[in-house]
């Protein structure tokens, strides 16, 4: 039986071509891009084509505030499934579907906030689990998951719930059942 090969995160074209490709410029000015894809080429080096779906841009600045705590996210759960861990690089990197759309959360969670909410985004993202943002992926994409749908519908509702939801209580407040009797907030 041979071993099976992983690219990125978690992305073994084996069990299904469909992905996602994060693309990092050279240049610290350009834009990172995420593309669906539903093409793999084993022999080749992997090249965009017209059939591969632009799902999305965001700043550098953006992505370097979440790329360490979305790598810490994936390489946990990969290394609980005995996987290679993964890394964003310059150049492309291949993220397997499910955690792609999970990144498309939080992505479209942050695009049209203020940077200083950002981690209170991720903190509210780390808060779900991964069905939850698959569940968050299928009805924000089916409806505004187009490159051009940002700051409308579900993309709207996902800026709230992951920038605006405050996170106001404490540990000393939460009991077992995650109320506190003081204070009604989870």
């Amino acid at each position: 039986m041979s071993k099976k090969k992983y690219y990125g995160f978690g992305f073994d074209p084996q069990d299904s071509v469909n992905h996602f490709y994060v693309i990092i410029p050279d240049s610290k000015n350009e834009e990172v891009e995420v593309y669906e894809r539903f093409q793999w080429d084993e022999a080749e080096e992997q090249n965009l084509s017209k059939k591969d779906i632009l799902k999305f841009r965001i700043s550098r600045y953006k992505w370097g505030k979440i790329s360490k705590d979305v790598t810490a996210e994936f390489n946990g759960r990969l290394k609980k499934e005995n996987k290679n861990t993964g890394r964003f690089l310059v150049g492309a990197t291949p993220v397997e579907k499910l955690m792609g759309k999970e990144l498309m959360v939080l992505l479209w969670g942050i695009e049209d906030c203020d940077p200083a909410e950002i981690p209170k985004a991720i903190r509210n993202w780390k808060g779900l689990l991964p069905e939850e943002r698959w569940w968050l992926y299928t009805m924000t994409n089916a409806s505004t998951g187009q490159i051009n749908d940002h700051g409308r519908g579900w993309r709207m509702a996902l800026r709230y719930a992951l920038c605006e939801n405050p996170v106001t209580y404490t540990s000393e407040q939460l009991t077992l059942d995650g109320f506190s009797e003081d204070n009604d907030e989870y």
